[in-house]
């Protein structure tokens, strides 16, 4: 194998300063990473935070160990590119183009299982105890056996091309004394392009109930487990939040002018990624929408929420962090020379993987020291500060306020 393609940014790591937003990126960029030959479509990193793996349009998955931010091996295989990955500690999954799912060993790079019966391209698979769940064009969900690899169950009754695929069980729906008294059943959720959200009984492949209201594609599905919610985001430009047990349509958000691509929910905060180039922050319950940000010169990608900040990826090849509580843009990471498709975060490093072929890393340990220098200032000027609200929209770049105060998600978990 040859050595890795590794370029180091920078040497010596400046940390940030405590002063407001900054929009440079070299003191930031630890290292470049340029093993693929081709666009980076997915980003996935292990329980224990060892590795990494990215999914290629060059038809290999790379491995990378954190440790160090090298590629250890390609896993080679696949017969068109990789859409979609996701990385267990001793095991990858990997699903393509070319109809299969693989599993490989992470130890050694083997290709453990094929998993076949997909009739088209498959773009979304998840990994739940001993089953594998895997969403395709060809409008089906399917369930295999990890060991096997044989084929368990097909769901069908979608019209069109599934997009989304998301997992809950009954013993997220019921109270404790009902868990004993049946058993647990698995549940998946699919989004289409028919413009529906379907709800299917895992074992038996049974549709358990179907969500409609959307008028466009379903782009993506974010459960809120412990309140038996799901959240749906559409082309129709809007977010409907649903109850998983009855199906029932709870709320409407309008406010995006565009699709709305990606979802994130921390506690009872939803956010939402559009390609009208916005985020925005909603209360879940009230739907009420309390902060826009609005510095993407493109549409919103993919979103990753971490600590009091907000980290964006965006189709103007740059990643974003925004301060949650202060309402704030912190910093731009420029670089990528296309899309960022998906962030990842571990150990005070982000990293951005791009259809440019490169996985950026970044040293984002100044944000949690500059956040902690900023609460200690908050607290030392409140008493100087009651019974004026100017002080809340200080330093707001890129971002306008609905309404007087967000409280920092991580406060309502």
């Amino acid at each position: 194998m040859r050595p890795p393609q590794t370029s180091i940014a920078h040497a010596g790591l400046r940390r940030m300063g405590s002063g407001g937003s900054t929009s440079g990126t070299s003191n930031l960029l630890v290292t470049v990473c340029t093993n693929h030959k081709g666009g980076i479509n997915w980003l996935s990193l292990s329980p224990d935070g060892h590795h990494l793996l990215t999914a290629s349009e060059d038809c290999n998955a790379g491995l990378w160990r954190t440790s160090d931010n090298q590629c250890i091996r390609m896993l080679q295989g696949h017969g068109s590119y990789i859409t979609y990955c996701h990385l267990e500690n001793e095991t990858a999954f990997t699903c393509s183009a070319d109809h299969t799912v693989r599993k490989w060993e992470v130890a050694t790079g083997l290709c453990l299982a094929v998993y076949t019966g997909h009739t088209s391209i498959v773009n979304r698979i998840l990994v739940v105890k001993d089953y594998l769940f895997s969403a395709s064009y060809d409008r089906t969900a399917r369930c295999w056996d990890i060991e096997t690899a044989r084929q368990l169950q097909v769901f069908q009754g979608h019209r069109n091309c599934i997009l989304a695929l998301a997992h809950f069980s009954s013993n997220d729906l019921l109270d404790e004394s009902d868990i004993e008294a049946n058993d647990v059943k698995e549940f998946i959720v699919t989004g289409s392009t028919d413009c529906t959200v379907k709800v299917w009984e895992a074992s038996s492949g049974c549709c358990y109930q179907t969500l409609r209201g959307h008028s466009g594609a379903i782009l993506c599905i974010v459960l809120d487990a412990p309140n038996s919610e799901l959240f749906s985001g559409s082309t129709d430009h809007t977010i409907r939040r649903w109850n998983m047990a009855t199906g029932d349509q709870l709320k409407l958000y309008r406010g995006h002018q565009g699709s709305v691509i990606c979802l994130e929910m921390v506690g009872r905060h939803m956010y939402s990624g559009s390609a009208d180039r916005t985020v925005k922050c909603w209360l879940a319950d009230s739907g009420q929408c309390i902060r826009t940000y609005k510095t993407h010169k493109h549409n919103v990608s993919t979103l990753k929420y971490h600590s009091g900040f907000l980290f964006t990826g965006s189709g103007d090849s740059c990643a974003r962090a925004f301060n949650t509580k202060a309402g704030i843009f912190h910093h731009v990471f420029e670089g990528h020379t296309f899309i960022v498709n998906s962030l990842q975060i571990h150990n005070n490093f982000l990293y951005t993987a791009s259809h440019d072929g490169t996985l950026r890393v970044w040293d984002i340990s100044g944000f949690y020291e500059y956040s902690k220098h900023q609460k200690k200032r908050s607290l030392r000027s409140t008493n100087s500060q009651k019974g004026s609200l100017s002080h809340i929209f200080n330093n707001k770049v890129g971002c306008a306020t609905d309404v007087n105060v967000e409280y920092d998600p991580a406060d309502m978990v």
